[in-house]
Formats: C-alpha cells, structure tokens, sequence
C-alpha cells in the first residue's frame, strides 16, 4: 500500500488541527524530525474532570522535517463530552494548531554532548464546534540524554483564543533509551489567568517496536483549585508514533 493516501488522511485530519506535544505528554522534547521524515502522532485519552467525561478519539498530530533542525506541526483532536451539555454541541474538533519548532543548541538529543535547546511557537486555530477565537503560544525546551534515561524541561507561554494568557511548566522523565519498554513520567503546572492553576502527575511507559514505530501508554492524574472545592482529574491515554520518509525511503 503506497504511503502517499496515509500520508494525505494525516494531513488533512491535522490540518483542520496546544502547539507542544510528544506522546504520550503535555510537554515536548528538544528534538525534531529529520530532513524529510513525516511523524505521524497518533493517540485517543479518556478524560473523568470531576462530573465533566469526555473521549478524544482521535488525536492527531503530524510532524515534518526540514533542514536545519526544523520542523512544521499540525495538530487537532475529535473531542466527545459526556454529561448535561444541553447549550452546547457534544461533538467538537478541538486543540487546532500550526507551530514550528527549531533547535538552537544541537546536543545530546542530536548525538551530541550537553543540552539540546530547542522553541516551538504556533498559532492556535479556531476549531469547529468549540471556541471561534485564534490564540499564539510559545514553549521554550531543554532536553538532555544519557545511558539512565533523559530529562525534558518545559515552559511556555500562551495567548489563548479567549485572549487571556496561560503559563505552563513541566518536567518529563524517561528511563532508558535502550530498553524496549522504558517507564516515563511527566510532572506539570498550568495556568489560565481566568482559572485556578492545576497540578498533574503522568505515568506510563513508551515501547519502541522498531526504529519507526513505537506505542505509549499514560495515565494523568490532577487537581485544579483549592484542597477543599477543587475539581480532581484522571485521564487515560493511549496512542503511536510513526514515522517515515515522504519519498517512501
């Protein structure tokens, strides 16, 4: 079967495609797609927010290589509420994005030595069926790797499409890159100008199935507001990672 139909339902799933991503996280690493290599995030997460469920199936991210460590992103995802949503439509495709991401230190993420600096700034789109507005986010990452595992700092600011600003720091934690299946962790705070700040804690595990293609599994949980009327999280995600060259290498 040719990659081209594969490679064009990504797209065009992405493009009516926040502005980071690296599965199965909220956060990103300080690497990019080779010149010319298509990565294809694939995933879907169930989300329990105090009486709020919802089911994101799918999302979807692409990611494009270019010289000069550089990449272009799409993103998007088919989000379904659960609940009493009687003044809104249930079905919606949200979290569209277009960003670039660029190394600006090239290091031990690029077989090098010392840390890979890196920025992904976007645009968020408006989605359909959700919020019309546009925004703009920028996460600046520092990555680096070695025989135990590797780390990936985060931190971003975001303009949102209801023009309020929302700030973002985290942490991921890998375990080796050797293993087939390795344990990962992410620990994260965000906030909304508007809303209380919420705190989060992901486990999971990633496999490598082959240098092409690898699965992840996560499971989120949070809390946002105070100990006493805040709302508590959980999240299950689960999802792939492929890549491939666009001229079918």
């Amino acid at each position: 079967m040719s990659l081209k139909p594969i490679m064009c339902v990504a797209l065009l799933s992405a493009i009516w495609a926040p502005a980071y991503a690296y599965r199965p996280f909220d956060g990103s690493d300080a690497g990019t797609a080779e010149p010319g290599v298509f990565e294809l995030e694939f995933g879907s997460s169930y989300l329990h927010r105090d009486k709020e469920k919802s089911l994101s199936a799918p999302a979807v991210t692409g990611n494009f290589g270019f010289a000069g460590d550089t990449e272009l992103v799409l993103e998007g995802r088919l989000e379904r509420q659960f609940g009493d949503f009687s003044d809104t439509r249930r079905t919606s495709f949200s979290d569209t994005a277009f960003s670039v991401k660029h190394v600006f230190r090239r290091g031990s993420l690029q077989d090098g030595s010392g840390p890979s600096i890196a920025a992904e700034c976007g645009v968020l789109l408006p989605t359909i069926y959700g919020q019309s507005g546009t925004g703009a986010t920028c996460n600046g990452i520092v990555s680096g790797r070695g025989d135990a595992g590797a780390v990936h700092l985060n931190a971003a600011l975001t303009r949102t499409r209801e023009h309020t600003t929302s700030r973002f720091l985290g942490v991921i934690l890998e375990g080796p890159e050797a293993w087939l299946v390795r344990p990962v962790m992410e620990i994260f705070t965000e906030r909304d100008a508007t809303e209380p700040r919420t705190n989060s804690i992901l486990l999971g595990a990633i496999w490598k199935h082959s240098e092409d293609l690898s699965f992840d599994f996560g499971v989120r949980r949070g809390h946002s507001g105070g100990r006493a009327d805040g709302e508590n999280i959980t999240e299950l995600r689960v999802g792939l990672d492929w890549s491939f060259h666009l001229a079918g290498k």
